[in-house]
């Protein structure tokens, strides 16, 4: 059936190839079901499809392409370059399951300062760069820029609360009483010495470190010699904060400027890539990526598609260090040029410090790979003996475990989350607020019922799209009952093979004392069993996913007020309206006059508000 299935595939590119012109391009091979299986790109199109054709040695992965291949797509472009650059567009828009992926893809935050304006704001910045001001990154995570701006706050004192707090405060806030802001929201300085400061700290994330600690150092001297012992002081704290943010980010041990440092590893037929970010000669921190791909995939492919995707919706530094040769090396410089439009040095570094930050990145990304296999070794070691102890037909790969929360029924959700031996999957996690009105108040098993029954319902609906992801294994916190209602929902929808574990808790709640249904079957487990700590874990964060949807919730709801029924009051009207009065309840007091006082409330917008409330 295989080899039929191979050579229909094989015949079915040989009828293409004479309808592809001699140009480069991307071909896209799909299934069945017009689900892409792989897409690749070439310089001459015919010559690239001749090679499915004509070799004998395919890969094991290739043949199994070849032989769910059932329709051919091909795109031509002007250049090869060109092709490298959609190539690396379509795997990130259909993931194929043949080609090398970068999962973990994200955009990364920016620290902002504005230009042409008076008191310009330090903040954190994702996603278009529309706004006019200074952009400085990307760094590798929001907890390094976060870290980064803080630091930034007792360094140089600029204001980080937004337009809207900064108008209408009347006195410090507490960042000042802590030395991380200058106050110029109540004009404690004037706008000349804020300009300063900001220019400190453009010049400082510039790289201009060293000038801004010898000025700091200098106006710290002429406040001692002065006896302003109290300037100098908070001159002497700025200088340690600035000393701070220079050791942590190894500002003097490199000489990278506008610099990527792409190490890989593979080891078990897994690959990880670590990446340092250099900018202004300091380190940005670093990122952890863990490519999915066959085990066939050599180190060189997928570095290689690596950077093509990596760099596909992100600006590329200037240099480029590897510690591996990588395939096409020209061609991604030369596509990786032609999106920048500048220089770009890709190369693998030989020696001095280039070649020793090459070195630390590669030790980090074997470390972490060390730590993913163990963990995932681990993980399948604890589902197998989940199945042995519950006596599964299967070893579970991928397991839904459900909780519900609510307060008096109120603000009622029910969520799921997902484990597989990969650890948690975050993206796989789903929350569902409760819509059936009817259900009285902790209704538990109603709310169960539902979020079973939306789950399963769209489980079936994505099998008839071909888009399935079924679990192994159903656990849900409860007892008897949960088990009595989760087992007759996944019969109704056919899944009668999914088994169901229920966890009860023990006496009084006791941590240790949990009860276990399956079928018929009660089952308690040694406190001290790692598989008990294990089940408990996935319970605990099957907990915490809901209650954190809860409150999520519950504060939308509370922030809800009667502004938000007036026709014509948004989001930013009624912040505006809170800032400028305080609360819903003295908005409801003001008069015609002071409403229309409110930055944002036009005189028609008043009158709404003020005939909504005394009318």
């Amino acid at each position: 059936m295989i080899m039929r299935d191979l050579e229909f595939g094989k015949e079915l590119i040989k009828k293409k190839i004479p309808l592809v012109s001699n140009s480069p391009g991307v071909y896209r091979m799909l299934d069945k079901k017009d689900q892409v299986l792989y897409v690749g790109k070439a310089k001459n199109l015919p010559n690239r499809l001749k090679s499915y054709t004509s070799d004998k040695n395919q890969t094991i992965r290739t043949e199994r392409m070849l032989a769910l291949t059932n329709s051919l797509e091909i795109i031509t472009t002007s250049s090869e370059a060109e092709a490298l650059l959609l190539e690396a567009n379509l795997i990130k828009k259909f993931k194929p399951k043949f080609n090398v992926l970068l999962r973990d893809d994200k955009s990364f935050p920016y620290i902002f300062i504005e230009k042409d304006c008076d008191w310009p704001q330090l903040s954190k910045h994702r996603g278009k760069k529309n706004k006019n001001g200074y952009y400085f990154g990307p760094f590798a995570s929001a907890g390094s820029a976060n870290w980064t701006i803080k630091i930034l706050q007792k360094v140089f004192l600029l204001r980080v609360c937004n337009d809207s707090v900064f108008k209408n405060r009347n006195r410090p806030c507490i960042l000042y009483q802590i030395k991380r802001c200058s106050a110029p929201c109540v004009n404690n300085l004037s706008k000349i010495e804020y300009s300063k400061l900001v220019s400190d700290a453009v010049l400082f994330l510039s790289g201009k470190s060293k000038s801004i600690q010898k000025k700091l150092s200098t106006e710290m001297e002429k406040s001692s010699e002065k006896m302003d012992y109290e300037k100098a002081a908070v001159l002497r704290d700025r200088i340690k904060a600035l000393t701070q943010i220079q050791s942590s980010q190894n500002i003097s041990s490199t000489n990278l400027d506008n610099a990527d440092v792409i190490s890989i590893v593979q080891e078990a037929g897994k690959s990880c890539v670590q990446v340092f970010f250099y900018r202004s000669k300091q380190n940005w921190g670093n990122q952890t990526y863990f490519p999915s791909h066959d085990k066939s995939h050599t180190t060189e492919e997928v570095l290689a598609s690596f950077i093509a995707q990596f760099y596909e919706n992100k600006n590329v530094p200037t240099e480029i260090l590897l510690n591996k040769k990588i395939k096409d090396l020209n061609l991604i410089k030369a596509a990786l040029e032609k999106k920048e439009d500048k220089f770009i040095s890709i190369k693998i570094p030989t020696k001095g410090n280039p070649l020793k930050l090459s070195k630390m990145a590669e030790k980090n990304a074997k470390e972490a790979l060390t730590r993913k296999i163990f963990e995932s070794e681990t993980n399948n070691k604890l589902l197998n003996e989940v199945a042995d102890k519950f006596k599964l037909d299967i070893s579970p790969r991928l397991v839904e475990v459900y909780d519900n929360s609510h307060i008096q029924g109120s603000n009622s959700v029910g969520a799921f989350i997902t484990f597989g031996s990969e650890g948690f999957v975050k993206k796989k996690y789903r929350k569902f607020n409760i819509k059936n009105k009817e259900l009285r108040a902790g209704d538990d098993y109603g709310m169960l019922k539902e979020v079973l029954e939306r789950r399963f319902s769209k489980i079936i609906k994505g099998k008839v799209q071909g888009d399935i992801i079924i679990p192994d294994l159903v656990i849900i916190d409860g007892g008897k009952g949960q088990y009595s209602v989760g087992r007759k929902i996944l019969d109704e929808y056919g899944f009668h093979d999914i088994p169901i574990i229920t966890i009860a808790k023990g006496k009084d709640r006791n941590k240790g004392d949990e009860t276990f249904f399956h079928k018929t079957s009660i089952i308690k487990l040694n406190k001290r069993e790692p598989l008990l700590f294990f089940l408990q874990r996935l319970r605990d964060e099957a907990h915490r996913f809901a209650v954190s949807s809860h409150r999520m919730k519950r504060k939308k709801n509370l922030t809800k007020s009667l502004l938000d029924q007036i026709n014509g009051v948004g989001r930013t009207r009624k912040r505006a309206l809170l800032n400028y009065f305080g609360s819903a309840r003295a908005v409801e007091s003001a008069s015609f006059d002071d409403l229309k006082k409110v930055e944002g409330i036009e005189t028609s917008v008043a009158k709404k508000i003020h005939d909504f409330f005394h009318s």
